[in-house]
């Protein structure tokens, strides 16, 4: 008898366990066709939908191309975060980058994803409007 109370408070006490949980709106943001040097800044959205505060202790990438920048204040259980990544979109061609998140979440850090292109630099005749060089 004794041996089935304490397993019986075992259970109940487990299924009060306090944890944050962090549920992405996206875990990929895509850019799409950018043009070069154009806004390389973009948002991970996301919620704490755990029952105890979550708290985003780094952010990183392993590219010098892409900077993100993480929530400084814990985000209370129901409430939302962002995760800002700045691109430099003065690296044409494809975007294939990931973010690794580590939080109070999980013991195993969450991999964010960015992908799209970003379009060479124009000609200084194209940008002003004059067309093709050679009148082509």
């Amino acid at each position: 008898m004794f041996l089935f109370v304490v397993g019986l408070m075992t259970v109940s006490l487990q299924a009060q366990e306090k944890k944050a949980e962090m549920t992405f709106e996206s875990d990929v943001v895509d850019y799409g066709e950018v043009a070069y040097g154009s806004d390389g800044v973009r948002q991970f959205k996301f919620t704490n939908t755990g029952n105890d505060v979550l708290i985003v202790a780094r952010v990183y990438s392993t590219c010098g191309c892409t900077i993100p920048k993480k929530p400084e204040a814990p985000i209370q259980p129901g409430e939302t975060g962002v995760i800002e990544v700045k691109y430099d979109t003065k690296r044409p061609g494809p975007i294939r980058k990931t973010i690794t998140v580590y939080s109070n979440a999980s013991e195993v850090p969450q991999s964010l994803k960015i992908k799209g292109k970003v379009l060479p630099e124009s000609s200084p005749l194209e940008k002003k409007g004059d067309g093709p060089i050679n009148g082509n």
